[in-house]
């Protein structure tokens, strides 16, 4: 434990520091004047010239700065503000004695001294030093655990809501996600002037239980990640977001987007899929894996619901393959129903 003794008082200083080393108390720091004090303690933009005190023995009468302001002054410094300061002083007025506690003393005690009631009053701030030391502790290892108990939750919820084979997000994640533009959506409802969209593309890969029945499910799997790889490449823009919907099917969720701008993102999709040109020698399409895409748009002003986009979606999907697959198609009917 460190103590600092601030004494005008050359004898007091010397007395004070002799009792204290009688009982063991090895770091002691003395110093005559307010002024110093504060100077050696970092007060205001200074910094700390001497190391951190436990406990402050502070004169009440000291010229120039008297032990109240020097007092009230130390408790302003953040590194201080639990340090407990007793002050030493001469008189017993009440009044002195309330200053001296709203400045921030925790005790005092009176001139000429006792040494046992000396002892006591310091032995009883040190343990209160000690208890706060403590508390701050195990409040800095709380918020520690705390901090990451925080980060294993948000690590569980993102390993939760992403596909263990394509690391795209998964099901769950788009279904929250598709809530929530949804909704966000149909509340522009209200306000005819706003010019909003959000389009749905839903795909999959073009006879994809032939691909795993002629190259095997592990082929099959490596199949699905280097579409979902293109699908991440080709959709990075703010709020887009690439899932994987189930089995061979993945979906893309285009905020603000219009039908014209979803088509054309489903092409880039469907192009950067034919160009890594997988073979699949039993494809109908081509020697290589494709995908199709049903594309679906809506604006606040349309009547339907979320399973009706979904349902929309799928139908383009449908229309897609019946088309001959490898094609985006745009679902073109009115979304009227519920």
């Amino acid at each position: 434990m460190r103590i600092l003794i601030i004494d005008d008082d050359e004898d007091t200083s010397i007395l004070l520091e002799t009792i204290l080393r009688s009982e063991g108390y090895i770091y002691i720091d003395t110093m005559n004047s307010g002024h110093e004090a504060l100077s050696m303690m970092g007060f205001g933009d200074a910094p700390p010239q001497t190391a951190q005190p436990d406990l402050i023995l502070l004169d009440v009468l000291m010229p120039v700065m008297d032990g109240i302001e020097t007092c009230s002054r130390l408790k302003s410094i953040p590194v201080l503000q639990d340090v407990p300061i007793i002050m030493v002083t001469g008189m017993s007025d009440d009044e002195v004695l309330k200053q001296s506690f709203d400045a921030g003393a925790s005790d005092y005690i009176t001139k000429p001294f006792k040494k046992v009631e000396l002892l006591v009053r310091i032995r009883s701030a040190l343990r209160l030093k000690s208890e706060i030391d403590r508390r701050k502790e195990r409040e800095a290892e709380l918020l520690r655990v705390t901090s990451l108990l925080e980060d294993a939750v948000l690590n569980l919820r993102q390993v939760s809501l992403t596909d263990g084979l394509t690391a795209l997000t998964n099901r769950r994640g788009f279904d929250e996600n598709w809530a929530r533009e949804f909704e966000r959506l149909m509340q522009g409802q209200a306000d005819a002037s706003l010019d909003d969209a959000l389009s749905l593309v839903l795909l999959d890969v073009d006879q994809f239980k032939q691909y795993n029945d002629i190259y095997g499910h592990v082929e099959g799997d490596r199949c699905l990640q280097r579409v979902a790889e293109v699908l991440r490449r080709e959709t990075k823009q703010p709020g887009v977001l690439a899932a994987r919907y189930g089995g061979e099917e993945f979906v893309l969720l285009l905020p603000g987007t219009t039908s014209e701008a979803a088509v054309a993102t489903a092409e880039r999709v469907r192009t950067g899929v034919e160009g890594l040109r997988i073979e699949h020698s039993q494809s109908k399409v081509s020697s290589f894996v494709t995908i199709s895409l049903g594309v679906v748009s809506i604006r606040p002003a349309d009547d339907t619901s979320m399973s009706a986009v979904i349902a929309a979606a799928d139908q383009a999907l449908y229309e897609a393959k019946a088309a001959g697959r490898n094609r985006a198609q745009v679902y073109a009917s009115p979304l009227k129903f519920h």
